[in-house]
């Protein structure tokens, strides 16, 4: 078992897709693929992180692409928030059946079904080494979870955010389409808004460079990738404020 002082990273927030929910279904929720990334988080909290998760809501609605089907923004928005909630219960089922503690907390008030987001609280309950799953986005329209995940990153002090996508980094055309796509290593946050190589949306990505929040791009289907990322091994594509080579020749 890796020891707690080699940890590079004591509290990492999760951003997850809903898409890589899915698995092999055509929609929702595959339980085996849940009950996977539950057993990886518990992993990774068991080593001592303090662990927080984001996950969207696009295996079950998107609030733009109903948008763009017709139906009012906010309201398709709404519904977008709802269903980030309902996969972050399925989620928190997922890592308590797995004897894991965790807490759900949204930014729309929702009592019944779990709790408000509060800071103070939510750093608590990390403190304790409770997994927190943040539903609902910002709580606002017009936000992705991508904003959410960095907003939460930063509010909770997280030291590092990882977006646990479907490909293993960040490259500079769609590696699916283009065998001759390049991985990049290493970007700095300006690098990625000017190339719009498509890592999250600007607003996430001015968030985390304005402070200085650093982000780990890589692929969750890879077993046991997050304790190699909070071991420090470099892993898919890390985006900084500055550029690290230029910056230890300084």
């Amino acid at each position: 078992m890796m020891q707690s002082n080699t940890l590079q990273y004591r509290r990492v927030l999760i951003k997850l897709s809903g898409e890589a929910l899915i698995g092999s279904c055509d929609y929702g929720i595959d339980p085996q693929v849940i009950k996977r990334l539950a057993e990886e988080v518990i992993d990774l909290s068991g080593l001592g992180v303090e662990v927080a998760l984001v996950i969207g809501g696009g295996n079950i609605f998107r609030g733009a692409g109903l948008a763009q089907g017709g139906m009012d923004r906010v309201t398709g928005d709404h519904m977008g928030m709802l269903a980030t909630v309902m996969n972050a219960l399925a989620m928190q089922d997922a890592i308590e059946q797995l004897d894991g503690q965790c807490r759900v907390m949204s930014g729309l008030s929702m009592h019944q079904v779990c709790e408000d987001y509060i800071r103070r609280r939510a750093v608590r309950h990390l403190e304790k080494g409770r997994i927190v799953i943040f539903a609902a986005g910002t709580g606002n329209p017009f936000f992705t979870t991508d904003t959410a995940g960095s907003l939460r990153a930063i509010e909770v002090g997280a030291d590092l955010m990882i977006k646990a996508t479907n490909v293993d980094g960040v490259y500079d055309s769609d590696p699916r389409k283009n065998p001759d796509a390049r991985r990049y290593d290493h970007l700095t946050y300006d690098e990625a808004i000017g190339r719009q190589l498509g890592v999250m949306d600007a607003t996430a990505l001015v968030l985390c460079r304005d402070n200085n929040m650093p982000l780990i791009v890589a692929d969750i289907n890879v077993h046991g990738l997050l304790p190699r990322l909070v071991a420090g091994e470099r892993v898919g594509t890390l985006v900084t404020r500055v550029n690290q080579a230029l910056e230890n020749q300084a």
